[in-house]
């Protein structure tokens, strides 16, 4: 999935990534290419941007937090109660009188298949909660003291146990997730996990006194969580056990437990960690070490004096954002100014909440790689003061986010305001607005504004008693520019189909409108009529900018179809530009059915190590040979096999020989990234259907690369036929067609001052003579050039986008548009590349448009790619920037005018 953040123009001004430390990431060996940010609270500022490195994107959220300071923010340990996701902890955290809770993250790493409880030391309010696994000693920590100054330390645990008679034992755990193996160990009330581990034999004490002894064991048993008050002590055999097991009800016993740090004070509040990233100013190395993987991450870092915390979140394991090893994440933090940094739980465990100004509850700012929160054992929770409640100003956005396509609107349509006031602290702040707009359209008293011509427009929310200073980044008042764009020309479905499984499932779409130049915008559903069958569907507002249908029906196919409505919502029947009766449609499915993928009956033409021709059910069939150390097999097909876009899962007829073996089904996303969906361990005889559900974060059109198999406890034989997959069936979409002005005539292509031809590699290379052209493109293996006041810049597309190949072609597309920004004898950029869908990634592709889009908003002057050697001529455009695709056979002629007032290219493909 592409990032969803704002591409803002880093690559044509370094000035525009914000303060001075926030822009370090953008120093190092990739480069930085989207950034937004905002305040959170006095003291606390959100700072999220996207990178390209050499061989991955990477997406990171960063929060910046001033400690001890006048904004009075605190870092809290969070949770404790048993694992929850980071949003039910810090949803239910006691900030205390008077303070709100305005971020959280996830903390330590924990026993994740055992008791879900932290492996780190953990303090909460001057309190030991629980001390580290295993054993006594001191743990990596992020800790906070009473001044609210952070830093990292190493945090043990020094407890005793007094016995009857005054003999003291040492306490070799506290709350710890795993008990020690010799000695005691004491849970209490605070133990942060689902339930306590098995233990041997324990001891409740109350009030300095036993009042449970010790039953007979004769097996480890899992036990309740301690009532508040009650002390359970237990020791896994040995002598303490025996010990134990000789108190009776009365007995005195003392229980001690707290912290110590290893230097310093004890800090009030503390998380456990693991992989020290920076010390004292010193990127550590990890190479070789465990965990140096790329993966998702959580940071902690502060500065030196610990009064600079920096919180630091990089999404992993997903196309949009590969995630880090621990040395590159220790360089990361490095390089944004932390003089110590921790490394904290990561993998599907990364998460960070963060409020917004006015709101109530926090928004998940990263992209968890479980694609949902994950329940964890504790975190770190940020506070600050609660403010007044008194009005300073209000967060004005439009209904369904801030992206760009709802920050635009078409003449004569709407677009959906809200505002949320906040006081001067950020904080929740009660009130309607008064609304207003200048500009090129007005706003009603709802809030809804109302596009009247093409230009720039300004929407504010006032509140006449609003009072109190705005924090510096935050609008004034509440503003929210707005562009309204040339009139509508055409619109289009964000998916042109949409298939569900069952009865009483749904699935939601926007609908997207272009004016002449392909700026985009969405048009919002009060402003669209829709016809479909009601007796078969429900289709209803989302709320955020779009739809959602509903079957009401378990099997069905039809058809939606969508009209923008005459001057909108509210505006004049056949008012001129509205884009009034413009339609789309969508093909509709419910319930699924089999399709096949393929039966095999090609198996000849399979091949891969252990394959071979076999019996099938029915006909041909496949069968991998399991033999050898590594006890697998594998066959690929011919070509890769293409899976319907809207299946949700594959069936696959195995035939059994219960060895264990797992088959699989190897495939590629539409980034060619590799997916793998595994059977369950082969354990019958004879032949069974699976059904292997695809995941849902796999980006389709998917394609079947390979049939494999991993064998169980030895050497086996699994016969495979008849891959399928169910999908709901929609029928086809629609498909509709759109010439773009710039397909001309020859004769309109020879009225421009000059001419280039593209065409194949080894084709004629005539030169002026032939056909007027100036010259023949072949490939784009060519040095930039500028010819007539177009500056040509060929890319190589050789290399994959991850591999080193998206980072020059990005650096060489800042230059040439800096270049040809400078330069008043330039009016246009050419971008000139092979096709290469398998090389350039859609991200990559996404990042080259905005960019040029950008360079032709912010300069006024033109810009184009030129994509040679496609599978067909096509011809359009997006944000104004222009696209030519020429085939890989015959001749394209292009008569370009750098400096016309509208179009300058104009296209014909020879016949």
């Amino acid at each position: 999935m592409l990032s969803l953040r704002p591409l803002l123009p880093v690559l044509l001004a370094v000035a525009l990534a914000g303060p001075a430390e926030a822009s370090a990431a953008a120093q190092a060996d990739g480069i930085e290419t989207a950034r937004s940010g905002r305040q959170i609270a006095p003291g606390i500022r959100l700072e999220s941007y996207d990178r390209l490195e050499a061989d991955r994107w990477l997406r990171i959220d960063e929060v910046l937090v001033d400690l001890g300071g006048r904004g009075g923010v605190r870092a809290e340990y969070l949770g404790g109660h048993g694992p929850a996701t980071v949003a039910e902890a810090a949803a239910r955290h006691p900030a205390g009188p008077g303070r709100r809770v305005v971020a959280a993250v996830n903390g330590d790493f924990f026993d994740i298949r055992g008791t879900g409880a932290p492996l780190g030391p953990g303090l909460g309010g001057g309190r030991l909660l629980h001390s580290a696994t295993p054993g006594p000693g001191a743990a990596p920590a992020v800790g906070f003291g009473a001044d609210g100054i952070g830093r990292v330390l190493r945090i043990a645990l020094d407890g005793s146990v007094t016995l009857p008679g005054g003999a003291v034992r040492p306490l070799a755990g506290y709350n710890a997730a795993r008990p020690p193996a010799v000695g005691l160990a004491a849970y209490t009330a605070d133990w942060p996990g689902a339930e306590l581990p098995a233990v041997g034999t324990a001891v409740a004490v109350r009030d300095g006194r036993v009042t449970t002894a010790a039953p007979p064991v004769r097996s480890p048993a899992r036990r309740e969580r301690p009532a508040p008050g009650t002390t359970v002590l237990t020791a896994a055999g040995g002598a303490a056990a025996a010990e134990l097991a000789a108190l009776r009800p009365g007995d005195a016993v003392a229980v001690a437990a707290r912290a110590l740090a290893d230097a310093g004070p004890v800090p009030v509040a503390a998380v456990g960690g693991r992989e020290a990233l920076v010390v004292a100013g010193v990127p550590q190395n990890h190479d070789g070490e465990p965990n140096n993987t790329a993966a998702p991450r959580t940071a902690v870092g502060f500065s030196r004096d610990g009064r600079r915390l920096r919180i630091l979140t990089v999404d992993g394991r997903q196309r949009d954002s590969g995630g880090l090893t621990l040395t590159a994440l220790g360089r990361l933090m490095h390089r944004l100014g932390a003089v110590e940094a921790l490394n904290l739980d990561g993998g599907g465990s990364s998460t960070l909440l963060a409020g917004l100004s006015g709101a109530t509850a926090l928004a998940l700012e990263n992209s968890p790689s479980d694609g949902r929160l994950r329940r964890v054992s504790n975190g770190l929770v940020l506070t600050a003061p609660a403010g007044s409640g008194r009005t300073a100003g209000y967060r004005v956005e439009p209904v369904g986010g801030t992206t760009e396509d709802l920050t635009r609107v078409f003449p004569r349509l709407t677009r959906t305001l809200t505002a949320t006031g906040y006081d001067a602290l950020l904080g929740p702040a009660p009130g309607a607005p008064v609304w207003s707009a200048d500009g090129a359209g007005t706003v009603d008293s709802a809030g809804v504004f109302h596009a009247v011509r093409p230009g720039r427009a300004t929407a504010h929310a006032r509140r006449t008693t609003a009072h109190g200073a705005v924090p510096q980044g935050e609008l004034p008042q509440g503003e929210l520019p707005l562009e309204v764009l040339g009139p509508l020309t055409r619109i289009r479905p964000t998916q042109a189909r949409i298939g569900l499984a069952e009865q009483g499932e749904s699935a939601g779409f926007r609908l997207t409108g272009y004016d002449a130049q392909g700026a985009a915008a969405v048009v919002e559903p009060q402003d669209v009529a829709l016809e479909f069958d009601r007796s078969r569907w429900r289709v209803t507002d989302d709320g955020h900018g779009g739809f959602t249908v509903t079957a009401l029906v378990p099997k069905a196919t039809g058809r939606l179809r969508a009209t923008v409505r005459a001057g909108g919502a509210a505006g004049a029947a056949g008012a001129p530009g509205s884009g009034s009766g413009l339609t789309t449609e969508l093909a509709l499915g419910v319930g699924l059915v089999t399709f096949p993928v393929t039966d095999l009956a090609d198996v000849a033409d399979w091949t891969g190590p252990g394959a071979s021709a076999a019996e099938g059910h029915p006909g041909a069939g496949l069968a991998l040979e399991l033999t050898g150390a590594a006890a697998q097999g594998s066959a690929a097909p011919p070509r890769p096999l293409p899976v319907p876009e809207l299946a949700r899962s594959l069936t696959l007829w195995v035939g059994g020989d219960g060895s264990g073996a797992r088959p699989a089904v190897e495939l590629a996303d539409a980034d060619g990234a590799a997916v793998t969906v595994r059977g369950p361990a082969v354990d019958w005889t004879g032949w069974r259907e699976l059904t292997l559900p695809l995941p849902a974060t796999a980006e389709p059109p998917l394609s079947v690369t390979r049939l494999s198999a991993v064998g169980g406890t030895g050497p086996g034989r699994l016969a495979l036929d008849t891959l399928g997959a169910r999908t709901p069936p929609t029928g086809p979409a629609a498909a509709p067609v759109v010439r773009d002005p710039i397909v001309a005539t020859e004769a309109g292509v020879r009225a421009r001052p000059w001419r280039f031809a593209v065409e194949p590699a080894g084709g004629s290379r005539a030169g002026t003579g032939d056909g007027g052209a100036d010259f023949v493109l072949t490939g784009a293996d060519r040095p930039e050039f500028v010819h007539r006041g177009v500056r040509f810049l060929p890319l190589d597309t050789t290399r994959p986008t991850l591999g080193g190949g998206g980072l020059d072609r990005m650096r060489a597309l800042h230059k040439a548009l800096a270049a040809a920004a400078r330069d008043p004898a330039t009016g246009a950029l050419a971008v000139v590349r092979a096709d290469a869908p398998d090389t350039v990634d859609r991200k990559e592709t996404a990042l080259t448009a905005h960019l040029l889009a950008e360079f032709r908003r912010t300069t006024g002057k033109r810009a184009a790619v030129l994509t040679l050697g496609a599978p067909a001529f096509v011809a359009g455009r997006s944000e104004g920037v222009l696209s030519v695709a020429a085939p890989r056979t015959g001749r394209t002629l292009v008569g370009v005018d750098a400096f016309a007032r509208r179009d300058w290219l104009a296209v014909r493909q020879a016949p």
